[in-house]
């Protein structure tokens, strides 16, 4: 009797250690989109700062589109945290890309200010957190990938179902995005 109960314990204590290993598994993996979206959200809030100072530069030559621009990104502009989801990041992006399409309009009635210093070394920025923004995209998919992967697989898809961690979506890349912001501003 007493060899079965011993069998019985250590199968047991087998199964909770696993359990807790794979629990601790899936909270890093978690934790790494967590991380992954918080450093979309600082890479988008950069851009919004530089997308700012571009419309700043804008006003000599065009003030009211300038304080239409800057009013629109103060209205639109909302914060990316490690909570936030895909559609919130989309949202931004797209606010984004509508933003440089108008400074891009501004821009191209006025030579001056597409000669500008300040407006060059801005719009290097601009590019800069854009191609952060892009590598962090796909740092957060990466993360999505193993999580999503891990809880799909038997037996951790029992755990992860009865512990509440769920499949996350994916960032779509909009692929014309970077292509058309980086042509009509240059």
């Amino acid at each position: 009797m007493l060899p079965t109960f011993i069998t019985i314990a250590v199968i047991i204590a087998v199964i909770v250690l696993w359990i807790i290993s794979t629990q601790r598994r899936l909270v890093v993996l978690d934790e790494n989109i967590g991380n992954a979206m918080s450093q979309i959200g600082v890479q988008l809030s950069s851009r919004f700062d530089a997308l700012t100072a571009l419309s700043d530069l804008t006003k000599g030559y065009a003030k009211y589109e300038s304080e239409t621009l800057i009013e629109t990104i103060k209205s639109r502009r909302s914060v990316i945290t490690a909570k936030s989801t895909p559609d919130d990041v989309m949202r931004q992006e797209r606010i984004i890309s509508e933003t440089l399409g108008r400074i891009a309009v501004v821009t191209e009635q006025y030579p001056d200010l597409k000669a500008n210093q300040k407006y060059i070394k801005t719009m290097d920025a601009v590019q800069t957190f854009e191609n952060m923004a892009c590598t962090s995209c796909l740092i957060y998919n990466d993360s999505v990938t193993k999580l999503n992967r891990e809880i799909r697989i038997f037996p951790v898809s029992v755990v992860s179902g009865i512990l509440g961690f769920k499949q996350r979506e994916y960032l779509v890349e909009q692929a014309d995005k970077a292509d058309m912001a980086g042509r009509s501003l240059r």
